[in-house]
Formats: C-alpha cells, structure tokens, sequence
C-alpha cells in the first residue's frame, strides 16, 4: 500500500449489532488532507450508499482485504467534537445501543439525511424499455414508479438485467440565505444616470436616490423592499443596468427576534444565595468536578443563583449549559437570560422551526453564542470548554428519554461535567429520591435555600374531601371551597391557577344501554373524548375518529361521558364564573410554535385571570399576581403502576403550590382528593419534604426498589401475543442462567397496556447492585434480540425506567 493512503474508520447508519463498530475505508487523494474524525460521510455498504460518521482518521490499515473508498463528504467541518463522538460511544454500551443512533441524537434535524432509491438504465436496456421508462432521464425515484404502477415492471427489468437499484442520500442541511445589494457606481455616476431617466420611472428614480445616499455601502433586498417599498424586480432591473449587482448573504434565523427583554441587573443576594453561591465558584476557578444538588424551596431564588453561576463562568470566558425539564419554561427562562446576556444565549427545543434549531446549534457551534438553554436534548449542546452545567427541577421525569437511546440528561451532565472538570448543579424544591440519597451519602455536595425571597412563608395548604362533596350532591370539579375561593379571589383583582393533569374532555364513553366502551382498535385502552374538535383519540397511537351519534354494538343513543380533563374542566370555568377570562395550557393548545409564549403573555398581561393546565403549569412558573391555586384532582398520578408514583404526586403538588404568593401578596392552595389520608398529601399540606423522603426511602427498602437496587426493563412487542410471551420467557431463562450473584428476576408480566399499536407487549423487570456483573449477560440478551428482530419480535432495554406503562 501506498504510505501517503490515507483511510477513515466509519460508524454506518445501519443499526444492527453486526454492524456497532467502525469500518475502515479508504479517503479519495482529493480529500486526504480535509477529512477529519467527526464529519459525516456516504460510504458504499453492500449494494446501497449509507450516511456515516468518521470516528478516526489513520494512515494505515489493519483490514487485508480490499477496501471500498468514501463516495462523499457531507460537511466542510466536524459537527460532532471529539468529546460527542466518545460519548456516543459510551452511551451505547451503558445504554446497550447503537452508536449510530447515538450520534444522530446528539445532532439538528437538518444534519440528519433522507435516503431515497431510484433505478438506472444499464447499457443492456433495450431502446423500447429505454424510451418507455426514462426516455432523457437518467433515473427513476423508486415512489415515482410506484404511483405510475411501473414498479413491478422495472423490478421484472431488474431480475433481467436491464436495470439497476441504486440509493440516493439527500442532504437536509438548508442554510438561509438572503438577497443583498452592492452598489456599482460611484455618487457622480449615479447622478448621471439620474438625469436620464424618464420622469415616468419612479420606482427606478427611487431605487438610484437609495444607492447614491448609500455611497457604496452594501444593503438588504429585505430593507429596501421594507423601507422604500423597492421590489426584486425594480433591483434586477438595476443590475442589468450595471448600476449594482445582487449577491446571497446567509441569514441566521432567530426564533426570538421579535422578543422584548429589558436588561436585567444581577440581584443583590440573599444570605443562603450567597452561601451556595460562594461554595460553588471555586469548583468554576479551579476546573473541579463536582456535583452539587440546590436544594431550595419554591420561591427561594434558585434561578438567581444559576444566573450568577452563569456570569462567573462568562467572566472567565466559559461556557454554560441551563437545561429546563419543559418546553414552557423555556420562554420565562429564556426572558431573563436574554435581559442579562443577550445575544450571548442560544435556545435550543422542538418547538423551534428545524431550520431555527440548526441556526441556534450552529450559533453554538462557531462560538457566536456561549450559553444554551433548553430542554432534555440540549444536553448535547456544541459547547467547548463548559465552565458550568445546571439541570433545573432536576427530578423531573421528561429529563428522561423514552426511544432508543434511552439516556437520562442527568446522566450525559455529569458525563460532561467530568470531561470539562467543570461543576454540575441539579435544582429543585423537591429532588428525585435518587439524588436525595446521593447528596445523603456525600456522592454529591449538597447546599440548601430554606426561605422565599419575598420572605413570606409558603402559602397555606387546605386538602378538600372530595367524598364529602359527592355525599351533599355538588358534581362540579369544583369544591364548594375551591369555588367560594375563586369568586373571592377574583373579586380582589388577583389571578388563579388551576391544575388537573389529564387533557381532553372525557376519558372515555360508554353506551348505557348495552355497556359498549369505545376503545381504540388498535390499543387495550379506552379513546378520550375532545369536544374542541369533536372527535375521540387515542393518546398512545393518535388513532382519530369523529365523536359517535350512537352505539355500533346496539345502535342506541344512550351515550355518556365519564371521567374529566381540561376541556371539561374550562367548560365548567365557563359556566360557574362567566365573567372570568380563562387561558387552557395542555398538549392540545401548545402545539403552534409560539403558543407556550402567548398563553404565559396573557397571564403576565392580566390578560387572563384564570390559567388551566396539565402538570406543565406546576414548574417555573413566577407570576406574582397568582395568589390562589387548585388541583383539581390529586389522584390522577396516585395509582398509577409505578413505585415512583406516590413521590411523583408529592413533587407535582408542592410544585403547583409554589405557584401561589411568589409576588407581595399571601397565597393559598386546595388539593381536591378522594384519599385525603396519603402520606404523599399530608407530606405535601406541610411542605415537608424531609419527612415525605424518609417514609418514602423506608418504602423503597422494604420492597427493593431504587436507590436501593437498579432496574433494567426489558419489554418485548409482536403481533402475535403468544409468540412475545415465549420470547419474555427466553429472556427470563437467560437472565436465570447467568445467575449473577444480587439480582433479582421479575416477571414476565403483560405490561400496564397490554397492547398498542397492535404490538402486544411483555415484560421482565431485572434488579441489580452491580453494572458490572450484569454487563456480559445483557450483551448476550441484546444479541440475541437482533436475531429475534428478523421475525418482527421487538426486544427494547430501558435502563433506570421511569415509567413502567
């Protein structure tokens, strides 16, 4: 071999076991010298071309075969850093994944490619099939001869060797770009060219006075048009006239440019700010990793803290990471980061346009921008040299991803953290159980904030009986003390916020005559009701279909709604206080880009005096004038089939009830319940969270649950329901021969939801203490699952699950 050959060790995006690692290939002479690890590539595999991610660059080979050379290269420069790509890495091993899915994870939209497949004429085509098929063309897309109906025709063709199969890889990657004039002549030529011109030729008379006033200054297309009314066609009139010439500049997009933010001066802080503050910065200084857990009550200015931790890090020209658990707090958090460091912050999360993403990643990327706030994903944020990293409301669950790669945010920070030797703060009022216990056994430091900066105590907590509603006959949502509270609290000019954590108007329907549930068929569950749209859906597999007139078992009219959600819930509003205002905040009115922040606009604006919403409304949120919250029921997320369950419900109603009396006035909050006696609600009546976390620890003890041990949820999914019971028992009998000392089998069971998508689905729950022991029999498992795979049985690994639906 040639010693000047140079070759690229390549991950395909062809996600099977067989394939998880590099493959050598040889680097055309052209590109010997530009090719770097991190670049996306196409690369011949098999008989198609396939995208792929170049991990390492090398002058030799250890492959004896003859090696197939790069056919593209995609980037002009890495867009993954040398710190993604061992990352990447990692994550499939812990994650018992692929790298490939890994690194498509860790990049925008826009980078990700679409393959298409087209036939080619070969030169033994004959001159009709030629003429019939392409005529011109050079080739034919595979979805263009399926809507002629060509298709099995050109695959006869194929089989005879007239034609060819060939892939395609179509680059996303779109960069914006605009129209911008540069003037050619000089101001007396111009004049010169001004006296010639017709009187009639306004918009050309114009267009010359623009360019003289100019004086050889280059100018939008997008600014004359907005400022002189000059079109496109008036300036190309101008450039054929030699008078300027028209070139394309790149336009970043700015999801927040028309966003208002007033600069906003670091607050003076108080006494327990200080504390935590001052403990953490040296860690910034001195490039020590270490985790920190903030644990601070609602209200007691944890997002000052980041703020400052955020300015130290800037000062020493780091960078900074600020993820938030919900799309809807990224407006308010995205406001006050903007006001204190301006364009400085890039915002990364899904409801950005993915043209906007690929921008805000790519501010990141060139250093235009420092700082990142977003949500899970924005954990994989292009940054160098992380001075600090900050996961607020830490335990929240939508830190954790629910598809392959099933990584939790936390995790990859303290990953992160580690490489840059840089500190890494996890925030909340009401930590995970997990990282409680860490800061207990002083794996992580922790600092505390016991007191609100208004200085006010935590509003008054009532829980309200809802039995007792239900014996006096009141079959409102509303309790007869929730109501009177409304109308008071309204009558005083001040704002409520309502929670029930279940969108929709009904959860299901049912025939009265004959007993008929209306069920999804494509899933074991029952379809809820929207009456926004009329329609019932299903919220696993987003089956739809119109609100019925009657029973198709027996054809009665009987029908009745049972069970609530917020579009119940508004109508209700409606009804009891009709001269209120009320914003609804769920899935169904923030799916528009911007809606999140027009909804928050008109409860900030007074626009609003009663905000409804899911639990997305529990986290964050500052509004000083909400001085009254209720949730309406705290049993939606009690019963759930979860041993997490009972910790979810104290952290979501102690958050909600943060949301009262943040301003100068007091606030107060009523929990509706049918079980007024749970430990997770009296706990949370006394914002006890010390005690919740002591009674909860001994529950997880006694029965072997987390922090205790560790769980792997191992599902399997088929069509047939018997065939992915056995394949759960195989897993069973491989888990029970390894016999791996200190673990613990369970199961297989139906899972919560026994069927969606007509997929049926099993699994088996494997407790452990240590990852190391259990790493070669899960490696085995996942081998396996890939032969398995061939026969649409489905195997999918969750490590640490969060949910068990």
């Amino acid at each position: 071999m040639a010693n000047n050959q140079r070759y690229a060790q390549v991950i395909v995006d062809v996600p099977t076991m067989q394939v998880n690692h590099p493959f050598d290939y040889i680097i055309p002479s052209q590109w010997a010298n530009f090719v770097t690890p991190g670049m996306r590539v196409q690369v011949p595999f098999g008989v198609r071309e396939v995208l792929g991610f170049v991990v390492e660059v090398s002058d030799e080979s250890n492959i004896d075969r003859e090696l197939k050379s790069i056919s593209a290269v995609l980037d002009d420069e890495p867009v993954l850093t040398s710190e993604m790509l061992q990352l990447g890495k990692e994550l499939a091993t812990q994650l018992f994944t692929f790298q490939i899915l890994c690194f498509q994870t860790m990049i925008p939209n826009l980078l990700k490619v679409d393959y298409t497949k087209v036939f080619v004429p070969l030169p033994t085509i004959s001159w009709e099939h030629q003429q019939q098929f392409f005529s011109s063309q050079k080739e034919v897309s595979w979805d263009a001869a399926n809507q002629n109906q060509q298709l099995a025709t050109l695959m006869q063709l194929k089989s005879a060797g007239e034609v060819a199969v060939e892939y395609r890889l179509k680059d996303k990657k779109k960069i914006k770009k605009a129209y911008w004039i540069q003037p050619l002549l000089d101001y007396e030529e111009l004049q010169e060219v001004e006296s010639q011109l017709r009187p009639q030729a306004t918009k050309q008379q114009d267009l010359v006075a623009v360019l003289m006033d100019l004086d050889g200054e280059n100018i939008s297309a997008k600014q004359l048009k907005a400022s002189f009314n000059l079109s496109m066609q008036t300036i190309r009139s101008g450039e054929r006239k030699g008078w300027l010439t028209v070139f394309e500049k790149e336009e970043k997009r700015d999801p927040y440019a028309d966003l208002v933010t007033e600069t906003v001066e670091p607050k003076t802080l108080f006494p327990e700010q200080q504390q935590a503050f001052n403990r953490i910065l040296p860690d910034i200084h001195t490039h020590r990793h270490e985790v920190f857990l903030l644990q601070g009550v609602t209200g007691s200015g944890k997002t000052e803290v980041y703020l400052q931790l955020i300015q130290a890090a800037r000062d020493l020209d780091k960078t900074a990471l600020l993820l938030v658990p919900e799309i809807g707090l990224t407006p308010q958090m995205v406001n006050q980061l903007k006001g204190r460091f301006g364009n400085d912050v890039a915002v990364l999360h899904s409801q950005l346009t993915a043209g906007e993403r690929f921008d805000e990643w790519r501010k990141l990327k060139h250093g235009e921008a420092h700082i990142a706030v977003g949500a899970r994903s924005s954990i994989f944020a292009p940054l160098d040299n992380l001075g600090i990293i900050i996961i607020d409301e830490e335990h929240e669950t939508t830190y954790k991803q629910n598809n392959a790669p099933r990584y939790h945010a936390r995790e990859v920070a303290k990953w992160r953290g580690n490489y840059h030797q840089c500190p890494v703060v996890l925030g909340s009022a009401t930590p995970s159980l997990e990282t409680r216990a860490r800061a207990q056994n002083g794996v992580y430091e922790r600092l505390t904030l016991t007191k609100r900066t208004n200085h006010h105590e935590l509003p008054d907590v009532q829980i309200v009986d809802m039995r007792e509603e239900f014996k006096h006959k009141n079959y409102y949502q509303f309790s007869r003390k929730l109501r009177d509270a409304i109308t008071e609290t309204l009558a005083r000019h001040e704002q409520v916020a309502l929670m029930l954590n279940r969108r929709g108007y009904a959860n299901y329907i049912q025939c009265m005559d004959c007993g008929h549930v209306f069920q999804c068929p494509n899933c074991d569950v029952s379809l809820t009701r929207h009456n926004e749209d009329k329609t019932l859906k299903c919220h696993y597999c987003g089956h739809t279909e119109a609100l019925p007139q009657f029973c198709p078992e027996c054809r009665g009219h009987h029908l009745q709604s049972f069970g609530t959600g917020t579009e119940k819930v508004e109508q209700e509003i409606m009804e009891l206080f009709p001269e209120a205002n009320v914003v609804r905040m769920d899935n169904d009115t923030t799916r528009r880009k911007g809606s999140h922040q027009k909804i928050l606009n008109k409860v900030a604006n007074h626009e609003a005096d009663i905000l409804l919403g899911t639990q997305m409304i529990a986290k964050g949120l500052d509004f000083p004038n909400i001085t009254l919250v209720g949730i309406i029921n705290a049993d939606t997320s009690l019963y759930l089939p979860n041993f997490r369950a009972s910790e979810q419900t104290f952290q979501l109603i102690t958050q909600m009830s943060g949301r009262a009396g943040r301003g100068d006035l007091p606030g107060q909050v009523f929990v509706q319940t049918f079980n007024p006696e749970h430990y997770a609600l009296q706990f949370a009546k006394a914002h006890d969270y010390e005690k919740f976390y002591a009674y909860e620890m001994r529950y997880r003890k006694l029965n072997h649950y987390s922090p205790y041990v560790f769980t792997i949820r191992l599902t399997v999914s088929h069509f047939d329901e018997k065939t992915g019971l056995r394949t759960a028992f195989k897993i069973r009998r491989l888990l029970q021969e390894a016999d791996v000392p200190q673990t613990r089998i369970l199961g297989p069971s139906q899972s919560a939801i026994a069927r969606i998508n007509n997929q049926y689905y099993f699994q088996v729950l494997y407790h452990y203490r240590n990852r190391h022991a259990i790493q070669p029999i899960l490696e085995t498992i996942k081998n396996k699952a890939q032969e398995w795979d061939r026969d649409h049985i489905h195997v999918m690994m969750d490590v640490e699950p969060m949910s068990f639906m």
